[in-house]
């Protein structure tokens, strides 16, 4: 592909960024602006005017789907050999290398799940723990690590930043676990995914010979997302460009929603800071949604706290209003969104263009049930890998055999029909739910992907099976699992990144979105961040909705979000939320009790109670020890040190 045409598909903005060629840039992107097409398209761009070569990009981004999408469109565009992973798989890949000529030997074994050595840790150093608090433990050594918080540091970054107590354990207990864990692993002969960006980014720092190589190699770096980098990764990547400025980052600010596991806007926002010379474009041209969905986008993010987010403008033409709905029951709303849901499918809309979106994973089993009792698909994102199932690994081998005995003569996607038959797949999906069910649609799924090759080829070229198998192996090294038909059923978590022609936003109630462990003005921003990346993966069809009570039997006590009661119908009024300022007076004097209490133990105050779970004991003022127990950032070991002293501190106050 020449050059002009590369640049004819662009709008003007997007055409600014991809004739931009020299660093600092930092790319401003509101969602569904056309960030991918844009940078992917500044790669090409500058592959074919000879400022850059393929080889002497790193194009970084935070999913494998991500950087496996971004490595097929720039195949499509012409610039094959361009490096596109994630952080990790390219701190991988790098460690692999080096690792053998500086230390000697293969390097150590990744350690993929963290709960067994975790727990292990706990029992050395005689915390007490269960299943719930090993996994908050867990999650908190990732922070950790990936803040560069160091174990001798926790205390003091658990206070400064007013972390909750994961699992009701004091700061001074988690830091003794953290050093207990890391010696575990060491016994173990193995690594953490953390570790690996660690120890690559120390090998650089440290090792002159390797960073010079990797900075011959890399020359030209993209990173996208970027407002989800974390402390680990910017310093990774200070050591990849060595000094150096071609460094391109694009991101948005609203979309910044893993707050809780280290990551950070403060890179992108200030990046004018640490490159004076940076040029900053905006794109705010919104190509997936429509004016309707957009103005509700728009409207969220006016009124947030914070600096003024991207105001997107529609390109689409009118849609349907967005639809505002309140059910009894949570059983009410999930039939009722199923049947919305049918109507869109008998309609012509494909299953897999709708989703329905939650604030957390246990919300989906109601919807998954009323979905399988109208017999309609779906799948659940974040269950079984797509590449782990048996039934795919099964395929993968069959269409191995046929790329080799394949007839040339027979276009690929009806080879790939007669291969797969053979290991289940139909022209026609079974009925109901179930393994078969799931079978056939993992199979479809190859089908499907077999389809789209051979719509969109490479330029010059016919797909054949191999091609198919190539990129198959390519996504299976990625984790780029290809779409499987079926509604799709996400946290919003999950969501992130992906869209659908028709968008279900359930549960939206006060306690629920923003959850109640939101206690912080900075959790509840993030909270607000959240719908709003939530509301803009509808391109054309959003509803939204909520339960009034958990079940039929329940009381009718829920309130809407704070973020929709001037927008919901019948709303429009003050909504007490449960998060609502505490006794000032009450908050001073648990913390002159807690204060006195760290004293007498000659420890951090933060180590005793958190700031947080202060003010979240003084707002439910818990009336026993199974009461305060519920409150975040109370544990077991908590109740037992300090409970009764805490109920003594709330039933008699210091004023």
């Amino acid at each position: 592909m020449s050059s002009e045409p590369l640049l004819d598909a662009l709008d003007p903005e997007q055409r600014t960024v991809a004739t931009t060629l020299r660093g600092p840039v930092r790319v401003l992107a509101g969602a569904g602006t056309g960030k991918t097409r844009a940078i992917t398209h500044r790669i090409a761009y500058g592959i074919q005017v000879g400022a850059y070569r393929p080889g002497n990009i790193l194009a970084v981004t935070f999913t494998a789907r991500a950087a496996g999408e971004m490595r097929t469109r720039l195949r499509v565009l012409g610039a094959s050999g361009v490096q596109a992973r994630t952080f990790h798989a390219a701190a991988l890949r790098q460690l692999g290398f080096f690792w053998p000529k500086v230390v000697g030997g293969p390097p150590p074994r990744i350690l993929e799940k963290k709960l067994q050595v975790v727990a292990h840790a706990a029992q050395l150093v005689g915390v007490e723990t269960d299943r719930e608090s090993v996994r908050d433990l867990a999650s908190e050594i990732e922070w950790a690590k990936v803040s560069l918080v160091t174990a001798d540091d926790y205390e003091k970054a658990a206070a400064a930043t007013d972390r909750p107590a994961p699992g009701g354990i004091d700061p001074q207990s988690v830091a003794r676990l953290m050093t207990a864990y890391e010696t575990a692993k060491d016994q173990q002969g193995v690594i953490d995914f953390e570790d690996v960006l660690l120890l690559l980014a120390a090998m650089l720092a440290e090792r002159r010979d390797v960073a010079d190589s990797v900075r011959e190699q890399y020359r030209y770096f993209v990173v996208d997302e970027y407002q989800d980098v974390s402390p680990l990764q910017q310093y990774l990547l200070d050591q990849w460009l060595g000094g150096r400025d071609e460094l391109c980052v694009v991101g948005d600010p609203s979309q910044t929603i893993y707050s809780f596991a280290g990551a950070s806007a403060h890179h992108l926002t200030a990046f004018t800071a640490s490159y004076p010379r940076a040029t900053t474009i905006e794109l705010v041209r919104d190509y997936r949604s429509t004016p309707q969905v957009v103005g509700l986008a728009n409207h969220l993010m006016r009124r947030a706290d914070g600096p003024a987010a991207l105001a997107l403008r529609a390109q689409r033409p009118d849609g349907p209003d967005v639809s505002f709905v309140t059910y009894a029951d949570d059983e009410a709303e999930a039939i009722g969104v199923t049947a919305q849901i049918a109507a869109l499918v008998r309609g012509g809309l494909p299953a897999a263009e709708i989703a329905v979106l939650f604030r957390t994973n246990v919300q989906s089993e109601a919807f998954e049930a009323a979905l399988a009792d109208r017999g309609i698909g779906y799948q659940v994102r974040g269950n079984a890998r797509f590449f782990d199932r048996a039934d795919v690994r099964k395929a993968l081998v069959l269409l191995r055999g046929g790329a080799r005995s394949a007839d040339p003569e027979v276009p690929m996607p009806e080879a790939v029909r007669d291969i797969l038959r053979s290991a289940g797949w139909t022209e026609k999906a079974p009925e109901g739910r179930g393994a078969s069910r799931e079978r056939w649609d993992a199979l479809q799924a190859l089908v499907s992907l077999a389809d789209s090759l051979t719509a969109a080829p490479p330029t010059g070229t016919t797909p054949t099976v191999a091609d198919l198998v190539a990129e198959l192996d390519e996504r299976a090294a990625a984790q780029h699992a290809p779409t499987v038909e079926g509604v799709t059923l996400a946290s919003l978590h999950a969501a992130k990144g992906l869209e659908w022609e028709a968008v279900f936003l359930v549960g939206l109630s006060e306690g629920l979105l923003p959850t109640v462990q939101a206690q912080s003005d900075a959790a509840i921003a993030e909270e607000r961040r959240l719908l709003y990346v939530g509301v803009t993966r509808a391109r054309e069809h959003l509803e939204l909705s909520y339960s009034r009570a958990r079940h039929p039997r329940a009381r009718a006590s829920r309130n809407v979000s704070r973020f929709l009661t001037d927008l919901w119908p019948g709303e429009r009024r003050s909504v007490k939320a449960p998060t609502a300022e505490p006794d000032a007076q009450l908050v001073e004097s648990l913390t002159r009790w807690r204060d006195a209490r760290a004293a007498d133990l000659r420890r951090q105050p933060g180590s005793v109670l958190t700031t947080a779970t202060i003010r979240a004991i003084a707002e439910r003022r818990p009336a026993n020890l199974e009461e305060l127990g519920q409150v975040r950032g109370v544990g077991p070991k908590v109740l037992a040190d300090v409970g009764e002293q805490i109920l003594e501190a709330l039933r008699s106050p210091v004023r």
